[in-house]
């Protein structure tokens, strides 16, 4: 989806691209995802996919080829560190390609943490950055990210990622907020779903979802309503308190 299109339909749409070997091999637990999905739905960013990845340079470049004709943007996580497995940037030089070099701006960052006598051929390999990309400032540790084309690339530590996630949000195209209602159902999940199918085949326009959980007084369920628009989210509301009344006092 070109950035036209978003403007014109009030939709703007991210997928995410998470990259590491150490994220499928379960040895780190990745703690973005939630958090991209929470920043970017607050901003008025759909995030409609989310990928995996290992460090495998076919697989990154397959992944983001096919990510960035789909969607507004496509941010990735990991792989931009100084060590050998580290291959991000190539790989998005390749799936672009362009070709990649030091960036006398992200060697000027660097040096502005590190000594120049400290800025060894490992910690240079983070200066290198796909030719025509700009950078993403990091504040954290300074090794900056980059943004080419609707790809913005970012690093897998979370506290990193999060700066970057700020530096570069004022500068994204954004849609009309997504706007959501959270109703707790005193019942069982099997107890709304018939009723629950009847409301969200008359809104078919809000996005209605049922998620079970257990409390001391036993198992309950929330019901999540969402929808851009303020007006059909109020009359779906409605409808939903009106159906549990008459269950509960049905069940009474």
């Amino acid at each position: 989806m070109g950035e036209a299109t978003a403007v014109e339909t009030g939709v703007v749409t991210a997928a995410l691209l998470v990259i590491g070997d150490e994220i499928l091999s379960g040895r780190t637990k990745d703690k973005n995802i939630g958090y991209i999905a929470e920043y970017l739905t607050a901003i008025g960013v759909d995030l409609t996919e989310v990928r995996v990845v290992s460090d495998d340079e076919a697989a990154i470049i397959d992944a983001l080829n096919a990510l960035r004709q789909r969607y507004t943007y496509v941010f990735t996580t990991g792989g931009i560190g100084p060590t050998h497995d580290d291959i991000t940037a190539d790989c998005v030089a390749k799936a672009f390609g362009v070709p990649i070099h030091e960036d006398p701006r992200a060697i000027a960052r660097l040096l502005e943490r590190i000594k120049p006598e400290d800025l060894n051929e490992a910690r240079r390999r983070m200066a290198r950055i796909p030719e025509g990309a700009d950078l993403v400032d990091n504040p954290v540790s300074k090794a900056p990210g980059f943004w080419i084309g609707n790809v913005i690339v970012m690093a897998g530590v979370p506290t990193i990622m999060q700066a970057m996630l700020d530096s570069v949000a004022p500068k994204l195209a954004t849609g009309r907020v997504m706007l959501s209602e959270t109703i707790r159902a005193e019942c069982k999940e099997g107890d709304v779903a018939g009723p629950l199918r009847a409301i969200a085949e008359r809104y078919p326009d809000v996005m209605i979802g049922s998620y079970p959980f257990n409390d001391e007084t036993g198992f309950k369920t929330n019901l999540v309503l969402r929808s851009r628009e303020a007006s059909r989210l109020a009359v779906a509301t409605a409808a939903v308190r009106d159906m549990l009344t008459s269950l509960n006092a049905a069940r009474s």
